[in-house]
């Protein structure tokens, strides 16, 4: 009778962790949806001037936090989320942006790309126990230059239209093709800096605020001391 009731006893204890486990991974999912809702955003706003440069709008190009958005997924989301979230939602705006085009969906320069952006989350994943602006702003202007210069000097590499020197990669660095854009690729790399800066900023105040607000909850539920 005595084991019994200790079984009993045992299976309950369990069954409570369990339950505890539970609600504090649903609590700190729900204090990621603001992240998100903030990623999804940035991917929704990358298709729409995506699509409004082809109308002129050049002061628009390459504003889209793509390390940033890696950089930050790793660093705070969740396992599964850390990489998963960014890369899907950079392949779905991949996906509209290149069939509005008429662009293909996978080549050499869009691999170089997914890699380049997974080294940044790597980043990411090694500031997961101190992430913070103090880490994170001068990581992202890292990753964001990083990014830039892989993406551009593949560009160089491949593109027969640079010549394969010193004066050809300062090109793909610094101007660009003009058959390609009439934006410098200087121009490019400063507006993807500002938009991963910005987003970082706001991608760690909204989970400081989360956590603000989930700690206030959890000190008004401890009942006070009579």
């Amino acid at each position: 009778m005595f084991e019994m009731r200790t079984r009993d006893a045992f299976h309950r204890d369990a069954a409570a962790v369990n339950a505890d486990c539970i609600s504090c991974r649903t609590d700190r999912f729900l204090l990621m949806i603001p992240a998100f809702l903030l990623v999804f955003s940035a991917a929704a706003y990358r298709i729409t001037t995506g699509l409004l440069i082809h109308s002129g709008a050049t002061w628009l190009s390459n504003f889209t936090p793509l390390a940033a958005i890696a950089l930050c997924s790793a660093a705070y989301f969740p396992g599964k989320y850390k990489f998963s979230v960014p890369l899907v939602t950079l392949f779905i705006s991949d996906a509209v942006i290149n069939f509005r085009y008429g662009a293909p969906l996978l080549d050499s320069q869009i691999v170089v790309r997914y890699v380049a952006l997974a080294v940044v989350g790597c980043a990411g994943l090694l500031l997961q126990n101190r992430a913070s602006l103090k880490t994170l702003l001068p990581a992202c202007i890292v990753g964001s230059t990083f990014f830039y210069a892989i993406t551009n000097m593949f560009s160089w590499l491949s593109d027969p239209g640079y010549t394969k020197n010193l004066a050809g990669l300062i090109q793909a660095l610094t101007t660009g093709l003009p058959s390609y854009s009439a934006t410098p690729s200087w121009m490019f790399f400063r507006n993807s800096l500002i938009s991963d800066l910005l987003f970082t900023l706001v991608f760690v105040l909204s989970i400081n605020l989360g956590r603000s607000a989930e700690g206030s909850r959890a000190r008004a539920a401890v009942p006070r001391a009579a």
